[in-house]
């Protein structure tokens, strides 16, 4: 048992909750920080053991995840086929075990001198793919508006 808790805590895999959006925005303390239309909207959660190459193999299959409709209504074309846009969120809450008792444990989340960095990486890595990325702020308590497009709801590790 304690073997296993230990490894998940140096292992965690990087985690991507994506939405395919018609509209998404962030707003912290009633100013509007980022704001896209047509795109995704990506909650980004980083764990142990996570780095560079994560963020890398992550930003490059979401630039090319092929979850946006072509004119035959089939699943075939990307963000940057449809031109579209990203704001990437932090999100350590992607971490939450709720196996033991009813509050959350987030200890399989990155430290935030961690997480922080890697979240700014993956950002870079996206921009560099050519999709526009807006961010949220790490840290600060932010409202999330997203108007899901399908709905489209996708989960990726790394």
């Amino acid at each position: 048992m304690y073997l296993f808790t230990y490894y998940v805590l140096l292992f965690s895999p990087m985690r991507l909750l994506i939405q395919r959006v018609s509209q998404a925005s962030v707003t912290i303390e009633e100013q509007t920080v980022s704001k896209i239309g047509n795109g995704l909207l990506i909650l980004l959660g980083i764990g142990h053991g996570d780095g560079e190459e994560q963020a890398v193999f992550l930003a490059e299959k979401v630039a090319n995840l092929r979850i946006f409709e072509d004119e035959q209504g089939k699943t075939n074309l990307s963000v940057l086929d449809v031109k579209g846009e990203a704001i990437v969120v932090s999100q350590f809450t992607l971490y939450a075990d709720t196996s033991k008792g009813r509050r959350p444990s987030f200890i399989d989340a990155a430290l935030p001198e961690v997480a922080s960095p890697l979240v700014d990486r993956f950002v870079e890595l996206l921009r560099s793919h050519g999709v526009p990325t807006q961010t949220g702020q790490f840290g600060a308590h932010m409202s999330v508006e997203i108007h899901n497009n399908g709905p489209v709801t996708i989960w990726l590790e790394k």
